[in-house]
């Protein structure tokens, strides 16, 4: 059997099943979320007995839980260069937080994203659990904040401060807010008011909705952590409804994501603590971190660092706050190598101000750097292609007895000189940087609305104006499986009829799975079969060079 063709068909069925179930997933509807459930839960069994859930837009309503009014007081603009948020002084929970530098669609018009929507406002993002009591609409609550707001310009702090009390314990919440971070670092004191010592559960919560993510494979939205120094994540809309997530651990962030934004509760320490997270109302995803229970004594206080970190997931800053955290943007198992090359695309970038351009130049460098190990593996082709008539022969000669065919195969390739698996070796060594590139590509946000091609030639039509979405026309995966047809024409054919007709198939088939890959990494490829079609050619050129001089 020719050992060669099997290697190389199962690496690229892999590469098929990777990157195609998501989207036949998508297609077949298997990923559709199921309508809502409201479970029976502590919080909603503790709910105040005169409290009324608000009525929400869709026709299943909220869990009472989340519903909880807040408390009267006043909203407090927070203005920084990066983003307009507002505070409500009733609980200190986050009503809005708009992004100043990154908008819902491509266009000097379109809306900025909001990552506390006016539905996620209501589920008291930022809000405090106390003893698992909602804080932010129990008591009474002060502030210092003036009354025109926050405004701060780059380089400046200032803290917001918050006093309350619930479940007879006085709360302070003195909020950070920075100008040039996503960054919101808060110190909660908890004081126990009463004569006696009583036991504190402390909780923090986050929210936000479904609204900055396109859905889909590539950007979907999903509950996430890191618990014990690893990422975790749930994605299934129907798990996330039902029963929701809960997590205990040493936990060093919670939230929910998209492929391009998160909204999270960080703890000021890795500690242990409970995560509970859950889908509301079909678009809302709520997470709750709670800390162990600790006693208080009559009279005394404690102080809790947490922050929130509400924003882009841009690498570099979400590691000025932690290692971990910046594991929320997910490089995948062939990180080290993906990393490297987010960071060349970074500098091809600084210098073309093109991300496009940029993706091209990287997959010279590739290319180059495995320029060796794809010319001996084309020069394998070439010997294999040589020893086909032969081995056509044997199969014809030995065709009801396989295990002879192995062995006259094998005794041919010894006579030749030739190893059936060197073609596919160079193969194999470059998956882990294909791998890396793929998940760099697909997870920077860097490449969102970044345009290669503004328009259609000739035309006034957006065309590649985002790298992080599908070519709207579907020219570039189309050409991109014309050049992998070219490929395949210019390769030496499976002796096996079966194979051969499998090979001459796929084309077809990467061609209908990259209509809906982000149009970067679609650029990728096409970039990358061009300089190996190029390849290609000039070694069928050398050998019938060496050829034409050996006849002679």
């Amino acid at each position: 059997m020719n050992e060669n063709s099997n290697m190389l068909l199962a690496i690229v069925l892999c590469l098929v099943v990777l990157f195609g179930w998501g989207y036949v997933a998508d297609y077949m509807g298997w990923t559709q979320r199921p309508a809502p459930t409201a479970p029976d839960t502590a919080e909603n069994r503790q709910a105040p007995q005169n409290v009324q859930p608000q009525k929400a837009p869709e026709p299943a309503p909220l869990p009472a839980a989340t519903f909880f009014p807040p408390a009267p007081g006043r909203d407090v603009p927070v203005s920084t260069p990066l983003y307009d948020a507002v505070i409500h002084t009733g609980g200190g929970t986050l009503k809005s937080l708009v992004l100043r530098d990154f908008r819902k669609e491509l266009g000097s018009d379109a809306a900025h994203i909001n990552m506390v929507s006016d539905t996620a406002a209501a589920t008291a993002p930022m809000g405090l659990l106390v003893n698992g009591q909602p804080s932010w609409s129990l008591g009474t609550w002060s502030t210092d904040a003036p009354n025109d707001g926050i405004a701060m310009s780059h380089g400046e702090s200032r803290t917001l401060t918050i006093q309350g009390e619930a479940d007879l314990f006085g709360l302070t919440r003195r909020i950070t807010f920075s100008a040039d971070s996503y960054l919101i670092r808060e110190t909660v004191t908890a004081s126990n008011n009463s004569a006696t010592p009583r036991s504190l559960r402390m909780g923090f919560t986050i929210a936000t909705d479904d609204s900055n993510a396109h859905g889909g494979q590539y950007d979907s939205m999903r509950i996430a952590w890191d618990k014990d120094g690893k990422l975790g994540e749930e994605s299934s809309t129907s798990t996330l409804e039902a029963s929701g997530v809960q997590e205990s651990g040493l936990i060093y962030w919670a939230g929910a994501m998209s492929t391009y934004f998160l909204s999270a509760v960080v703890p000021g320490t890795p500690e242990p603590a409970t995560v509970k997270g859950r889908l509301l109302q079909k678009h809302i995803y709520r997470m709750a971190l709670e800390k162990p229970e600790i006693i208080v004594p009559a009279g005394q206080s404690l102080d809790f660092s947490v922050s929130y970190w509400i924003g882009p997931k841009i690498r570099s800053e979400l590691l000025t706050v932690s290692e971990p955290l910046a594991k929320s943007v997910d490089l995948g198992m062939f990180s080290l190598i993906a990393k490297g090359l987010l960071w060349l695309l970074e500098q091809f970038n600084n210098y073309a101000h093109n991300w496009g351009i940029a993706i091209i130049m990287l997959t010279i460098v590739i290319k180059a750097a495995f320029w060796p190990l794809t010319a001996k593996s084309y020069a394998s082709m070439e010997k294999m292609k040589k020893l086909q008539p032969a081995m056509t022969e044997i199969r014809e000669k030995y065709k009801d007895n396989k295990e002879q065919i192995n062995k006259e195969v094998m005794a041919l390739y010894k006579t030749y000189g030739v190893n059936p698996a060197s073609g596919c070796v160079p193969i194999l060594i470059q998956l882990p940087v294909f791998f890396g590139l793929y998940q760099a590509l697909l997870t920077s946000i860097e490449l969102r609305h970044a345009p290669f091609i503004m328009h259609l030639p000739f035309t006034d039509k957006l065309w590649l104006a985002d790298l992080s979405t599908q070519d709207p026309f579907y020219i570039t995966p189309i050409v991109m499986g014309v050049t992998m047809f070219l490929q395949q024409k210019m390769s030496p054919p499976p002796a096996d009829p079966t194979q051969a007709k499998i090979m001459m198939f796929l084309p077809l088939i990467f061609t209908a799975l990259f209509l809906n890959f982000p149009s970067g990494l679609v650029i990728y490829w096409l970039v990358n079969n061009i300089l190996s079609i190029a390849q290609q050619w000039m070694m069928m050129r050398k050998n019938r060079k060496a050829a034409t001089s050996a006849s002679k």
